[in-house]
């Protein structure tokens, strides 16, 4: 016997083996997992909470490295009251939104999720696909932001000495670049080493804020100085409190890190009695993070715009100053020399490049969690390297555009940090009206309007975030709904559950001629009466030549929420009017009907047949009926889902059209 041919050689083998590295660890259920690398675990088990505080701490505590100079930049000599009123609005308003998005949110969903539960069909997948487009601005301008403040420490370090200036693009696109190098080698558990970033920062940041403190204190001038100069540029006190909620909205950059808290609580330990169903030990731990953190934060935003505002002149917070997105660096250098100045500049630019990097991870965790899930993603999209590759290069073009600027890029960040503030506002206070919380639905629809004013403010006075947004929300609309039209013909059923009744009837027809395949007509339910099925039982057999004595099962698929993607089909059995009826719920017809087919082939050994008729209307709006509301076409749809879903024509069930 002569040996079979060998398989033809591989004409591309660098090529095969950079797509399978590319895709290496693809995930089909993304939504299960809590990050890029994570797997799903038990609720006891984690990290204690202040560990995973600073993991969420790189990002909120790194804005440190630029909120004093932006907010001095925006307010002037007003900045240390503007930032007061940012830290009320902490305290008194994100704080509380988000320790009960904690309690209501507990697996990472976030407040997105929990829009999400609140609305149905299509207006929920538009009102994610929105937000989505303004969490990913967040999250990209986060690693171009802190990348571009990370080249501004670099380059104005006077050990540096203005060698570096003119190289800030490069420079930054080259942080950017590194940062995709190191998740496309894979991003290993962050939290032991966000631990020792967070806590050598924040030492140092005590170091200097204490050390300007101290030094206004001993010259108490400077606050004369500073009163005087409030008083004659602004006037009488109630003005000055105008213009310091006026522009509140620009110093927003001091709210992000909630959501990222949210997100990151699946990391977080729980207690020996969790469940997933009530995790109360990982809330209680998640609801310690946010609070510890806020507070954390408060303190240092407070005093740190003070001491900025009174020691360093205003002319060093412009475009070519030295103070200009480093204004605690600034000081470090000029009190404590150029030794522990860069000391300090080191640590921010570590936190700030490791900022990109919890950025970088809350975008890889944003894609599975919710795309694929609509069916709104490449398959591709559900593995880490292609999308590291895609984030990185927006991000290359981003700081492109704007220059490697701090200052340019502040705007679109404060946009997506407070579009993502005002959805979490605005779903607890639908969430707290929903219980009948009337004193919960007030207070928390009080913090909404505030959101929903500094959000619009901020828009209006800096467009370009908003712009960059819509950018975004246009792009991932229109992949979105492209990888839906392309991924329509998939069988987007996981599994098929037949009830004891269902069940019956299989058996039944399949015991009364072994030999013979199962029939199905497929039946549009109307009133469901004898007449109905009398009626359809004669055209079909008269269409199709259906012999008389073969056994007809009707198959009824009603359409619950035509925008899901994939979903469980749980099949019913009825006896009716004589007639058996095997009926079923789903987002699409011809995809239901292909899957039971294949199941029923499975369970029976036989192939089974189904029998349409055609449906009236134009191919055209047929396809926009299917691909929208789950109807349309049913017949050759559920002919293409069969052709995808078995290769093997004499396994593939067959479809009769008359």
């Amino acid at each position: 016997m002569s040996a079979p041919p060998a398989a033809p050689p591989d004409r591309h083998p660098r090529s095969s083996a950079m797509r399978r590295w590319l895709l290496d660890g693809l995930t089909a259920r993304g939504a299960q997992y809590s990050g890029p690398h994570a797997k799903p675990r038990p609720e006891n088990e984690g990290k204690p909470w202040w560990r995973v505080m600073c993991l969420t701490g790189v990002d909120y505590f790194s804005t440190l490295g630029y909120q004093p100079a932006v907010a001095v930049v925006a307010a002037g000599v007003i900045s240390p009251i503007a930032t007061l009123v940012l830290v009320v609005v902490t305290l008194a308003g994100a704080l509380p939104i988000y320790r009960r998005v904690a309690r209501e949110s507990p697996h990472g969903e976030g407040s997105v999720a929990m829009l999400e539960r609140l609305l149905s069909y299509w207006w929920a997948k538009l009102l994610v696909l929105v937000l989505l487009g303004f969490a990913v601005t967040d999250f990209l301008i986060t690693i171009t932001l802190s990348t571009a403040d990370a080249t501004a420490h670099i380059v104005e370090n006077p050990l540096v000495g203005g060698a570096l200036h003119g190289w800030e693009v490069p420079l930054t696109c080259a942080l950017v670049v590194l940062l995709g190098v190191v998740f496309l080698m894979g991003f290993a558990e962050a939290v032991g080493i966000a631990v020792v970033v967070v806590g050598v920062f924040l030492a140092l940041n005590l170091v200097v804020v204490a050390g300007a403190l101290y030094r206004i204190a001993t010259e108490p001038v400077r606050i004369a100085d500073w009163g005087e100069a409030l008083t004659t540029q602004h006037g009488n006190p109630v003005i000055i409190v105008a213009i310091a909620l006026v522009v509140f909205p620009k110093l927003a950059l001091g709210l992000s890190g909630f959501e990222t808290g949210v997100a990151v609580m699946p990391l977080v330990r729980g207690a020996p009695g969790d469940t997933h169903r009530d995790p109360a030990g990982r809330i209680a731990g998640a609801r310690k993070l946010l609070t510890t953190a806020a507070l954390i934060m408060s303190v240092f935003l407070v005093t740190s715009s003070f001491a900025t505002t009174l020691l360093i002149p205003l002319d060093q917070f412009g475009p070519t100053g030295q103070a200009n997105g480093r204004a605690l660096a600034y000081l470090a250098h000029e009190q404590f020399g150029a030794v522990l100045g860069t000391v300090y500049d080191l640590s921010t630019i570590t936190i700030l490049w490791f900022a990109g990097a919890s950025a970088m991870a809350g975008l890889l965790n944003l894609v599975p969690r919710y795309l694929p899930r609509y069916g709104m993603a490449p398959n591709w999209a559900r593995a880490v390297r292609p999308m590291v590759l895609v984030f990185t290069a927006c991000a290359i073009v981003i700081t492109i555009v704007f220059d490697a600027s701090v200052d340019a890029q502040s705007g679109a960040y404060a946009t997506g940090v407070l579009v993502l503030i005002t959805s979490a506002a605005i779903s607890v206070t639908l969430s707290a009206r929903k219980k009948g919380q009337r004193a919960a639905t007030v207070g928390f629809g009080g913090i909404a309007v505030v959101f929903v004013y500094t959000t619009v403010a901020n828009m209006i006075e800096r467009p370009e975030g908003l712009r960059i947004g819509l950018l975004f929300v246009a792009a991932i609309f229109v992949v979105s709904f492209a990888s839906r039209a392309l991924r329509s013909t998939e069988l987007r059923v996981s599994e098929v559950h037949l009830d004891k009744t269902a069940r019956r009837i299989v058996r039944e027809a399949h015991e009364k001629d072994p030999d013979a395949a199962i029939r199905l007509v497929a039946n549009e339910p109307d009133r469901r009466d004898r007449r109905e099925y009398e009626d359809k039982e004669l055209e079909e057999r008269y269409d199709h030549h259906i012999p008389s004595g073969d056994v007809i099962v009707f198959v009824e698929i009603t359409v619950d929420d035509p925008s899901n993607f994939e979903d469980d089909l749980h099949v019913l059995g009825e006896e009716r009017h004589g007639y058996r009826v095997l009926r079923a719920r789903s987002a699409t017809v011809p995809n239901a009907i292909a899957a039971l087919l294949l199941h029923l082939r499975d369970v029976t050994g036989h192939v089974p047949h189904v029998y349409f008729e055609w449906d009236e209307g134009s191919p055209a709006t047929n396809i926009a009926r299917y691909l929208l509301f789950g109807v349309g076409e049913v017949a050759p749809v559920t002919r293409e889902v069969l052709r995808e879903a078995e290769p093997d024509r004499t396994r593939r069930p067959a479809v009769h059209v008359g």
